[in-house]
């Protein structure tokens, strides 16, 4: 089901694939310091690669032997259900809105990983993520695996991404190489900071592959 740009899954042994290892390797040694089981990756701005980094990034974890949970809270423009070649509802905003007591979880086929999809698109996303509600199915979703990951909008466009990164254990921060401007990304560290969300570290796409390190794994 998956496609070509889960690179983790169709290349396994490429760079790239290696570069998800490490950061998965990364994320783990940060949660030893301090509590990492819920984790929201968003960007600064629009076209910046978060979702696709979050679907590997989820796989690498599922390889390794942890139970993951991929969460599209992109409520404006989801993309993970596209990625995974699955149906979008229903999905969070169903357990939102109809109050479903099992959320509606999807096999991937890759074993320790489900998704959960974003379900219809609402007309108050910040609302949505913002309420009381979601702050039980977070709960919900934490009793169910050792990670639970969120894809969120960009940062700087709208107030979705600190609003539930709020309610989380910290924000990777997605950026790509010639692409993200230098001002959208301190602006987007700033508003994160405001609201005293703990940013674990930031992940740069579309980077040039190492010549030499590209012949050692072939």
């Amino acid at each position: 089901m998956a496609q070509a740009n889960l690179v983790t899954l169709t290349h396994p042994r490429s760079p790239a694939s290696e570069a998800y290892r490490t950061l998965r390797t990364n994320l783990i040694f940060s949660g030893l310091r301090e509590p990492l089981h819920t984790l929201v990756v968003t960007s600064p701005a629009p076209e910046e690669g978060k979702s696709t980094a979050l679907a590997n990034l989820a796989v690498t974890l599922a390889q390794g032997g942890k139970k993951t949970i991929l969460v599209d809270c992109d409520l404006r423009r989801p993309n993970q259900h596209d990625l995974w070649g699955i149906a979008r509802e229903p999905g969070l905003t169903t357990m939102v809105l109809e109050g479903l007591k099992e959320p509606p979880l999807i096999d991937v086929g890759v074993e320790n990983l489900k998704v959960l999809t974003s379900g219809p698109l609402p007309s108050n996303p910040a609302d949505l993520l913002g309420s009381p509600r979601m702050d039980e199915i977070v709960g919900q979703l934490k009793k169910r695996a050792d990670m639970v990951l969120f894809d969120a909008p960009p940062v700087i466009a709208v107030t979705d991404a600190t609003l539930l990164a709020a309610k989380l254990d910290g924000v990777l921060l997605v950026l790509r190489a010639r692409s993200t401007r230098r001002d959208h990304a301190e602006r987007a560290k700033e508003l994160l900071e405001r609201v005293g969300v703990r940013i674990v570290g930031t992940v740069l796409t579309n980077a040039q592959v190492d010549v030499q390190l590209g012949g050692y794994y072939g």
